[in-house]
């Protein structure tokens, strides 16, 4: 009897190693991808993996749970050697991770607990666990579902409906204001709602006006024009240098005689 248990507790053990080596294989395989591949990776090809992964862990879990499968709760290991010398053999059947079965090593790889302090910590999310109140957690299971339910409705919508929405929401939204854009134009292009009073205060006589710079220009061509025929009446013969000099003088003085007349300042 005890044989027969023995006999299949090495079965176990020897097909639980070998399921354990496959999902060491797929994940090295995985984690290769990950860091060698990850340009050319699609999205695809991890869910792949994934799914190995997934489905390579349940077997584990069947053979575990299986009637044949001896319980190994029941089996306990207790170190009976340890030595803080090289053992190879030890290294060749971890493949190089652990050299050593020292007393340092069996604590952490012998353990059935956690850690002490991952242990507290536990302890402590269980209690603040258990201060919750049903009403709380309905209400925080409920809030987790739906963004839960909206996240997946997200991932689950094709690649094309998604693109589609972004491009309706990139055309729909209003980067400007029209009313604003129609005062803009209008004030630039036809002066509409411009102020057109002037600022307060006397105008300078050095500066005249629009209105004032025209009517001074037209009194002193009248009065160019009036001392050209006085000239030409005057100017019988070839005039003498004393003589033109008098007539552009009297031509000056008229022309500042009519501007003083004219200008509209002048009080």
């Amino acid at each position: 009897m005890q044989q027969r248990e023995e006999k299949q507790l090495e079965a176990s053990v020897e097909s639980l190693i070998s399921r354990v080596a496959h999902v060491k294989t797929a994940l090295h395989s995985f984690i290769y991808k990950l860091e060698n591949e990850y340009e050319r990776l699609m999205w695809p090809t991890v869910l792949d993996n994934f799914a190995l992964l997934s489905g390579q862990l349940n077997t584990i879990n069947k053979l575990l749970r299986n009637e044949k499968t001896p319980s190994f709760r029941n089996q306990v290991i207790i170190p009976l050697l340890l030595s803080p010398d090289r053992d190879e053999d030890l290294a060749k059947l971890t493949e190089q991770r652990l050299p050593v079965f020292s007393h340092e090593i069996v604590p952490d790889y012998l353990r059935t607990k956690p850690d002490p302090d991952v242990e507290e910590q536990e302890k402590q999310l269980t209690a603040e666990a258990a201060r919750i109140g049903v009403e709380v957690a309905q209400k925080q299971i409920q809030a987790l579902n739906k963004l839960c339910s909206s996240l997946l409705e997200k991932l689950n919508n094709p690649r094309d409906e998604r693109e589609a929405e972004s491009i309706s929401l990139r055309q729909n939204k209003q980067y400007f204001n029209p009313a604003d854009t129609n005062t803009l134009v209008g004030a630039v292009a036809f002066g509409k709602g411009l102020s057109k009073c002037r600022p307060p205060g006397p105008v300078a006589q050095g500066h005249p006006g629009p209105g004032t710079m025209m009517g001074g220009t037209s009194a002193l061509q009248q009065a160019t024009i009036g001392a050209g025929p006085v000239q030409q009446a005057g100017s019988v013969g070839p005039q003498q240098p004393g003589q033109q000099g008098k007539m552009s003088s009297s031509i000056k003085t008229n022309i500042k005689a009519a501007a003083s007349s004219m200008h509209p300042y002048n009080r």
